[in-house]
């Protein structure tokens, strides 16, 4: 599973964020966890694998001074969610910019839960 292939820790994050299919206009699903080179999402719905998306994903009011940041991301896997109402999925963010990259540390640094 990704795992095993994973080189930085995920962080859970404090606030559930949304985060869009920004070609569809369309709510992908909420940010469960982050790092600098992926994220896991859960939805409603199950997310096709395999695929890459343009994604949107808003930030928690007050800490950056942009609403929301825009990525491309490879849905890796997916599976259903402890709830069986919902799946989770994961991404690979592998080409993401610098900025970005600062925002997301930035995220995982003041939202995340201390463990």
């Amino acid at each position: 599973m990704a795992d095993e292939t994973r080189s930085l820790k995920r962080r859970h994050l404090v606030y559930y964020l949304e985060v869009y299919d920004d070609e569809a206009n369309k709510l992908l699903g909420h940010l469960v966890d982050l790092t600098t080179n992926g994220l896991k999402l859960v939805s409603k719905q199950r997310i096709p694998t395999n695929r890459t998306y343009k994604l949107r994903m808003m930030l928690p009011e007050g800490y950056f001074s942009q609403k929301d940041i825009y990525f491309e991301a490879k849905s890796m896997w997916s599976s259903n969610d402890i709830n069986p109402d919902f799946y989770d999925t994961g991404f690979a963010a592998p080409k993401l910019d610098q900025k970005t990259q600062e925002i997301i540390s930035g995220l995982v640094s003041q939202i995340s839960f201390n463990d």
